[in-house]
């Protein structure tokens, strides 16, 4: 049986400009859409689920943990790119931040963390958990720019942010352990909640969804 990883970013957060973003956590949307991808339990191969140290991203594994009676371990490595420099942007300026930061990703963006660095964490992480843990499927709970470089690396894809994930978080991709290759892109819980099976694609589509 191929054996999968899947990354999962986070759903809508509750924003409060008070605190540190890894402080946010679900919004009552973000937690719904959560406890709806518990129920329909679509990865029924998963045998361990890993967070990043982040609240958002707990509180999403750890639903899913207690729902599916699956393992869960907390890894701060696999956190989003570090952005604490700037704090809170609002919108807008974030918006063009993040632009900024996938377009020139070996420059930093008022000292945030630059996509190089971040791609490489993510993608060492990543790979190091599968290869020690290859009992059955993994399930990454993240976020949205590091799942996005893991994708692009995994995928061999130049960092861009056309590959990102769509708005609102709560999407996901998955690749085969064993050959690293990406089998879909971004697909949102919903669709995970409607499939039967793994959906598969050809490279081209993957890249172009």
């Amino acid at each position: 049986m191929t054996k999968r990883a899947r990354y999962l970013t986070h759903p809508e957060v509750a924003i409060d400009p008070t605190i540190p973003t890894p402080e946010w956590g679900l919004s009552q949307a973000g937690l719904a859409r959560t406890e709806r991808l518990a129920r329909a339990q679509p990865w029924p191969n998963t045998t361990r689920i890993v967070a990043s140290a982040e609240r958002k991203a707990i509180e999403t594994a750890a639903c899913l943990a207690a729902a599916w009676q699956c393992p869960m371990e907390v890894r701060p490595e696999v956190h989003e790119n570090d952005r604490s420099a700037t704090g809170f942007l609002p919108p807008c300026a974030f918006e063009a931040a993040a632009d900024r930061f996938f377009a020139a990703p070996h420059e930093s963006f008022c000292g945030w963390e630059t996509a190089e660095a971040a791609q490489v964490r993510i993608l060492g992480e990543a790979l190091e958990y599968v290869w020690h843990h290859l009992d059955g499927d993994v399930l990454f709970v993240g976020h949205g720019a590091v799942g996005t470089l893991l994708y692009c690396a995994l995928a061999g894809l130049p960092i861009d942010r056309r590959y990102d994930q769509p708005q609102g978080g709560g999407n996901w991709f998955s690749f085969e352990i064993d050959s690293r290759q990406v089998s879909h892109h971004w697909r949102s819980i919903e669709e995970a909640c409607g499939a039967q099976s793994e959906p598969e694609v050809t490279f081209g589509e993957a890249v172009n969804a």
